[in-house]
């Protein structure tokens, strides 16, 4: 079974790419299963449902989101659909879910979303404790965790925390695809993070003059989303049907 996770969409241009990539990869590799952040879908900040129902369209299986899940109000119309997952570390009663299991090749893939909390602006629970208390009550065959977060440190700890217990641990919200993809001692794929899909010439997906003068003047400068070509980025992850272990890990950055 290969598994493709794509990198964080940033803005409708980012979609726009995600459509062009994505079919011809999906059938060229022979994916079996996509996941797909799209926090940043909605101008940069958010996701609409029109853009949700669009990303399912062009063969996303389940949604992911992360800091900026509420940034659209459109979100509470559709929370509760079957393919969107928010992190499972906001607080309890929040609307929405935090994994949710999927049948794909006769096994039952559960993919869960956490949020970090270390330079994070959002409030959360501690991501490392609410994994461990969802282990115990998910029964899939493959668990797969998206860990939006922003300090490295904060995800290589969370991957050998849940090496072992989980299938594949990727990370997800700077935007920027590290190459320390691996498989851990007892068997959990990991990569720090799995990069955007987004403006190239940008500054994490924003406009570059804009960024320069907010970090130059330390004001508060609007952020805009940049425009011109895009990239794809994203990981695939081939999973052995007999024993559910990842066998190869391959960026993907096209």
């Amino acid at each position: 079974m290969k598994i493709l996770a794509v990198g964080d969409i940033v803005g409708e241009n980012g979609l726009k790419k995600a459509k062009e990539v994505l079919p011809s990869l999906r059938e060229k590799e022979k994916i079996d299963f996509v996941i797909m952040n799209g926090e940043n879908a909605a101008g940069g900040m958010g996701i609409t449902e029109k853009l949700y129902k669009e990303m399912l369209q062009i063969g996303a299986n389940v949604v992911t989101m992360g800091n900026h899940t509420w940034g659209k109000k459109d979100i509470f119309s559709f929370i509760d659909s079957p393919n969107l997952i928010r992190p499972a570390n906001y607080s309890k009663g929040v609307v929405g879910k935090g994994y949710a299991i999927f049948e794909c090749k006769s096994k039952k893939i559960a993919v869960v979303n956490l949020l970090g909390r270390t330079e994070m602006s959002v409030l959360s629970e501690n991501p490392f404790l609410k994994i461990k208390e969802l282990l115990e009550e998910i029964k899939a065959d493959i668990i797969v965790v998206d860990f939006h977060a922003e300090a490295t440190a904060e995800k290589i700890a969370m991957g050998y925390y849940l090496d072992g217990k989980v299938n594949i641990v990727f990370g997800t919200h700077t935007h920027v695809q590290t190459a320390d993809e691996k498989i851990l001692q007892n068997g959990t794929a990991f990569i720090t993070d799995i990069g955007m899909t987004g403006p190239e010439k940008s500054v994490i997906g924003m406009d570059v003059k804009a960024s320069i003068k907010r970090f130059e003047t330390g004001l508060p400068e609007r952020y805009k989303l940049a425009e011109g070509k895009c990239i794809f980025n994203g990981c695939i992850f081939d999973i052995d049907d007999e024993n559910c272990r990842t066998k190869t890990i391959t960026r993907i950055n096209a």
